[in-house]
């Protein structure tokens, strides 16, 4: 479906295609959301396909090449950390909050880092996997081994005794334990414990024990829902006119091991159809995925086959959907039902809260309107140079660090912060409307952080570009707190004002805190950067071959025939590197 602008907003697809398109524009719909979206279609394209499968792969193929606005997109509730085994040729096993569509396998939610942390550990300890930093197979024999080889606590592939084939056994034996089915390796390590004991290696049998019940305590408090046997997820879905929330449980040995919920983003409709693409997406990005999956959802049976299919492809193995109508499927699918809904209840009390802290801001500062968009911006800079103005994003009450971004300032001569603000703010608006990723959008409320001075250099600068945008500056008081806000001629003072108070410091302090970050990270570079990269025709690669070759000092002095003589450097190189050194000793 798409709008007038020809901008795709709505990918979806049926076995009867004329039914399906006809429901949206059916006067039977309630759904507010529904008639939103059908109310800005204007035209459709569509493609016959062979299979369902076919038809599946390539709607999910067109959603992500396209991100139409109204269908769904998974957000997590909250960023939970994920432990995660990456796909090199010896995998590494760390703790991340983000999950990426990149072949990795991905294990959680952890309700907590330092539970997930306690996990890999666990897993790491019980294994004898490495803990340190280093890559395999490239470090392998370069260097000795650490103090953990001699305590027992790692294999030590480093040493280039342990072969591929046995690192990846462990890593997988790992794998099964974080996903969950930890009552076989609970079983063969006890009875490699029995056999230490018979033989008098009590060392061995102490570490086996040690490494049981480490075992014990990470499932310890996992709540037994089902049969020991069993192994699924369940996925239930929450929806109101405002608010939409899909929840997860996974079982593992019949124990209740994860939960997580995720927020549907706003406007889309959620017919079952969607909802199931939605599990296919949860699974995309590299999750393991059990044999069974159960939900709730009310889906036609071709569907809920499909997406059998669809899952079994992607997992190589048979799984099976399908929707319960008694037992512990039932019970399970209620549970996860009310934590959907708990989740959403909560998300909308907040919801209200921000609401309410926005519409007070509007009320202060006399704007008419909701600021739904308010964007603040800062300067940092480390002395004279390396200055760089960050503008960070306040989307609806809460940050959105995707819109972030930062501009290197380029036309003040030194540190001059007015001049770095209004050449920001500058680049920034020539942007709107371009359809440009954040920067094409145009924000309800621009906040500086500064005083007067600040808002008198930007608000003349927004009239001569043709906006019409608020702007008010961040005042702060001697003790680097938010004081009051300003309009350029007046302040408003905001400290009787808890909630408003709290919303604008947070966001005075990110600003703040992604300018710092940015001015470090503008310094950092400059400071690895080699000298020999300010020579003609020297790279990054090329100097971490003259490097290599000879140190800077004997390179400063030496010949053109001797650094010629280096491969990989040509003649001409040489000379460039010869006369570059000469003229800096001449100078000096």
């Amino acid at each position: 479906m798409k709008d007038s602008d020809g901008k795709i907003i709505y990918v979806g697809k049926s076995k009867k295609l004329k039914n399906r398109v006809s429901s949206y524009f059916s006067q039977n719909h309630t759904s507010y959301k529904t008639s939103r979206m059908v109310s800005l279609v204007r035209d459709f394209d569509y493609i016959l396909c062979n299979t369902e499968i076919e038809a599946l792969t390539l709607e999910n193929t067109l959603i992500k090449k396209h991100s139409p606005k109204y269908n769904i997109k998974l957000k997590d509730a909250k960023s939970y950390p994920y432990i995660k085994i990456s796909a090199d040729e010896y995998p590494t096993l760390t703790v991340t909050r983000e999950r990426r569509s990149d072949r990795g396998k991905y294990f959680g939610p952890y309700q907590g880092v330092s539970q997930a942390y306690t996990a890999l550990e666990t897993v790491k300890k019980i294994f004898g996997l490495p803990t340190c930093k280093r890559s395999f197979p490239r470090d392998i024999g370069k260097e000795r081994p650490c103090i953990y080889k001699d305590m027992g606590r790692c294999i030590a592939p480093c040493t280039g005794s342990v072969t591929k084939e046995e690192y990846l056994y462990l890593v997988k034996r790992a794998a099964e334990v974080l996903d969950g089915n930890v009552r076989d390796t609970e079983r063969q390590l006890t009875e490699d414990m029995m056999a230490a004991a018979e033989e008098m290696n009590f060392e061995r049998a102490a570490a086996l024990r040690d490494s049981i019940a480490a075992l014990g305590r990470l499932s310890e408090k996992q709540k037994v829902v089902a049969d020991s046997k069993i192994n699924r997820d369940v996925f239930s879905l929450y929806t109101s006119e405002t608010i939409g929330v899909l929840a997860t449980l996974s079982v593992r040995g019949g124990a209740l091991v994860a939960k997580n919920e995720f927020m549907l983003s706003a406007a889309e409709p959620t017919s079952p159809e969607d909802i199931l693409n939605l599990i296919l997406l949860h699974y995309e990005s590299g999750i393991s995925i059990p044999r069974e999956i159960i939900t709730d959802i009310p889906a036609e049976e071709d569907d809920i086959l499909l997406l059998s299919e669809y899952l079994s492809l992607l997992a190589k193995k048979k799984i099976t959907v399908k929707i319960p109508e008694r037992g512990d499927g039932r019970a399970l699918c209620k549970m996860a039902y009310e934590n959907a809904r708990e989740m959403a209840k909560q998300a909308q009390l907040e919801g209200e809260r921000d609401n309410k802290s926005l519409s007070r801001l509007a009320e202060l500062l006399g704007i008419e309107y909701l600021p739904r968009r308010i964007e603040a911006y800062d300067i940092s800079n480390i002395g004279d140079e390396h200055i760089v103005a960050s503008m960070v994003v306040c989307v609806d009450g809460k940050m959105k660090k995707s819109d972030y971004r930062s501009f290197k300032i380029n036309t003040t001569d030194g540190r001059d912060d007015y001049g770095s603000m209004k050449e920001a703010l500058g680049r920034r608006l020539s942007h709107i409307g371009d359809s440009s990723p954040s920067l094409g959008e145009r924000p309800d409320l621009i906040l500086l952080d500064g005083g007067d001075a600040h808002v008198g250099v930007v608000k003349p600068l927004i009239r001569t570009m043709k906006f019409d945008i608020p702007v008010f500056g961040m005042v702060k008081d001697d003790f680097h707190k938010t004081r009051a806000i300003t309009d350029g001629e007046k302040e408003i003072s905001i400290a009787t004002e808890f909630n408003v108070y709290s919303f604008v410091y947070n966001i005075q302090e990110e600003a703040h805190r992604f300018a710092y970050l940015n001015s470090q990270g503008a310094k950092l570079k400059s400071l690895t950067k080699s000298s020999l990269e300010n020579i003609k025709g020297i790279g990054k690669k090329k100097a971490a071959i003259l490097l290599r070759a000879m140190p800077l000092g004997e390179l400063k002095i030496a010949e053109k025939d001797k650094i010629a003589a280096i491969d990989g450097i040509s003649e001409r190189d040489a000379a460039n590197i010869y006369e570059y050194f000469r003229s800096v000793a001449k100078q000096a």
